[in-house]
């Protein structure tokens, strides 16, 4: 695969795959990134050697900065791309885990969400849906996977504060499977998924299509959220918060960028109105 640009595959192990994401500055999704994760799951698809993909960061401090809305709007059928590769993702016989370190945002979320297992650094792992605070509504599948995980209200909180939740509240919520001590992480999921692929392809998908029957969302649901991001995209407070969110250090190293729950009260703000919000 070596037009791939975006992302690292070390197929040392019999029967698994290290997925390494790396898009400098600050890993953001933009549209070829899609595209190679379709590519990447073609491959998975059409070797019958694999049964355990696991997806980590090169970027300690970003495992996902989140979606680059701009390049996204540019290229309309990118989500449709997006849900059928988190369809597929979810669907194939191969077990996918997510090694978290770093900031996992907006798109990142829905992208850990959609795997079949989340594994996040106690110390040096956060997660959040920013997208109402910039006027638009989570398109990718968080409103699809969190109900499922967490529960209603727990969703409710997530998508509506906007806010950044550390690695312990994820666990508690049901988010991620569990955090371990961020020098324990590489060890704990390098065992796991060892384990996993000392077993028989034969057994470990029907075993998980299983499990699938109640817990994944259809393309319809996800497709629902698509069509809602797109018409909330061309509202006028939408395009307000978004003019604001340019004038921020956005998709570069920032302290906008590793805070960005922080930040979003005050694009919905009037000059002068020093209202203070405390980040998780």
């Amino acid at each position: 695969m070596s037009d791939l640009s975006q992302f690292n595959l070390d197929r040392t192990h019999p029967g698994r795959w290290t997925i390494t994401f790396d898009n400098p500055p600050i890993n953001m999704f933009v549209p070829t990134t899609i595209d190679e994760l379709t590519t990447l799951m073609t491959s998975i698809e059409a070797d019958s050697s694999v049964k355990v993909i696991v997806f980590q960061s090169a970027n300690p401090d970003f495992f996902v900065a989140h979606l680059d809305v701009a390049k996204a709007v540019e290229r309309p059928g990118v989500l449709g791309l997006w849900r059928d590769f988190v369809l597929r993702l979810s669907s194939t016989p191969v077990v996918s885990i997510a090694k978290i370190r770093g900031r996992t945002r907006g798109i990142g979320n829905e992208f850990v969400l959609a795997c079949d297992m989340r594994f996040a650094s106690r110390q040096n792992a956060l997660f959040g849906n920013p997208e109402v605070g910039v006027g638009l509504v989570p398109g990718g599948g968080a409103m699809e996977w969190l109900p499922r995980l967490v529960g209603r209200s727990r969703a409710l909180e997530f998508v509506l504060s906007t806010d950044d939740f550390d690695a312990d509240i994820a666990e508690r919520y049901g988010w991620v499977n569990r955090t371990l001590d961020d020098d324990k992480l590489d060890a704990f999921v390098d065992a796991l998924a060892a384990r996993v692929a000392s077993f028989d392809r034969e057994t470990l998908g029907p075993a998980k299509a299983q499990i699938n029957r109640f817990g994944t969302p259809t393309a319809t649901e996800l497709q629902s959220s698509i069509d809602v991001f797109f018409s909330t995209l061309a509202s006028p407070s939408a395009q307000a918060r978004r003019v604001k969110l340019r004038g921020m250090a956005y998709g570069v190293p920032s302290d906008f960028e590793l805070n960005f729950g922080r930040y979003l009260p005050a694009f919905g703000r009037a000059d002068g109105d020093d209202t203070r919000t405390q980040p998780h």
